[in-house]
């Protein structure tokens, strides 16, 4: 018998990603449009849900305009805190995308699940709300957290830096901020490995859980690399300014520390994180070129 996956926000970063893995041939995976299914309506999800079966549900949509949730908070609790709530009332397994921006940044040292959090915004607090939600609904769900997210699709910090190159030698780029750059490919393999895990084991280990690619880097040092990788493929290049939080203000306040702890879900499901590095060389590559390997 065919099994099967609603992936929610389909058309976003990681949601892209999850349509490239490999799924096995008896399951069949549902990418519906927002046409289809409005994650910001209720009446929307009751619609789409209703006579449909799902084996699990892997929730990647979300508000993530940082800055304009400060505007915007209806919008942001409805899409960020509600309709997780309302996906978990199914009662179907859920894996659900949350983030770093739980946390405050404050703390020394790489963050644990069990950590307190403190949101310094709205989006962060609704990202939140969506996290209590899921973990409060009957559904068997896991909340996975990740951070500073790049792919070669959509908007994103790396192809800003490699489209804002492409006609500025010098950028100024924030350099007190330090987090886990992370693939979203990265992020669709590791959502894939617990969604499937859910399907086929009722005792699969649930609650919350971080994934973020190994290593750590300022955005400043991120933008560097970027650079350093698009250089040796022929690609926009530019020289980094580091500069400070306070020299670049923004509506929204960052978390100066957003470094996740990937220790338990390598734990619970042998998942195991590669180096940053890696996985910004991967997104180069599709949008610039091959990079050569140094002593290739």
């Amino acid at each position: 018998m065919t099994r099967a996956i609603l992936v929610t926000g389909g058309q976003g970063q990681v949601g892209l990603e999850l349509a490239r893995q490999h799924w096995p041939a008896d399951m069949s995976i549902q990418y519906p449009t927002r046409d289809e299914l409005d994650i910001a309506s209720p009446d929307s999800i009751a619609a789409y849900l209703l006579g449909r079966r799902f084996d699990a549900i892997v929730n990647c949509a979300a508000y993530t305009a940082v800055d304009k949730a400060e505007e915007e908070r209806d919008l942001a609790f409805r899409v960020n805190g509600e309709a997780p709530g309302l996906l978990a009332a199914t009662g179907i397994p859920l894996v659900h995308v949350s983030t770093d921006y739980v946390f405050d940044g404050s703390g020394d040292g790489y963050y644990r699940e069990d950590d307190p959090v403190a949101p310094l915004g709205v989006y962060g607090a609704s990202k939140l709300a969506g996290e209590r939600a899921v973990l409060g609904g009957p559904a068997r769900a896991v909340v996975l957290r990740t951070a500073w997210v790049l792919s070669a699709h959509r908007s994103n910090f790396l192809r800003t830096m490699l489209r804002v190159a492409a006609t500025n030698p010098t950028l100024r780029v924030v350099d007190d901020q330090r987090g886990c750059p992370t693939g979203a490919a990265d992020i669709a393999a590791t959502l894939r490995t617990i969604a499937l895990r859910l399907v086929e084991d009722p005792a699969a280990p649930t609650g919350v859980y971080h994934f973020v690619n190994a290593g750590e880097a300022s955005w400043c040092e991120l933008a560097r690399e970027i650079f350093a990788l698009s250089a040796a493929a022929g690609g926009p290049s530019a020289e980094v300014e580091a500069i400070t939080t306070a020299d670049y203000p923004t509506p929204a306040k960052r978390p100066a520390n957003s470094r996740l702890s990937t220790a338990k879900i390598i734990a619970d499901y042998a998942v195991r994180p590669r180096d940053w590095r890696e996985a910004v060389r991967d997104i180069v590559g599709e949008l610039v070129g091959p990079v050569p390997r140094t002593g290739a």
